[in-house]
């Protein structure tokens, strides 16, 4: 079985993915185990949707590199005032969080030639 990230599960359709699930099991009216299968869907629908839907790209300029870290193969960085660049327009922004990940999905063979 492929493994995804879950990233994703904080973004806010995430959250509230994730609130309705526990709703849900708290009535009774689903698995624990069924939401979980519902949360794996997610993950691997939602990097798939974006990996093939998403043609627009952004660009940014960095302010001020305030936070750093890497662990579990996973780089996160918080940048203070960057300036984003859209299409045809500029959106400046107080701070933003990027969290990176390897393009491989956890557990996929590396190709070394």
């Amino acid at each position: 079985m492929t493994h995804y990230y879950e990233l994703y599960r904080r973004s806010s359709i995430g959250v509230a993915l994730t609130d309705s699930l526990d709703e849900l099991i708290k009535n009774a009216r689903i698995s624990p185990q069924l939401a979980m299968k519902v949360l794996l869907q997610f993950d691997k629908s939602i990097a798939e949707s974006l990996e093939n839907k998403v043609k627009h790209k952004a660009t940014f300029k960095a302010g001020h590199l305030h936070t750093y870290r890497f662990c579990d193969e996973v780089w996160t960085f918080i940048i203070k005032n960057p300036n984003f660049k859209l299409e045809h327009e500029s959106l400046p922004v107080d701070k933003i969080k990027i969290v990176a990940c390897n393009s491989k999905k956890p557990g996929e063979a590396e190709n070394k030639n």
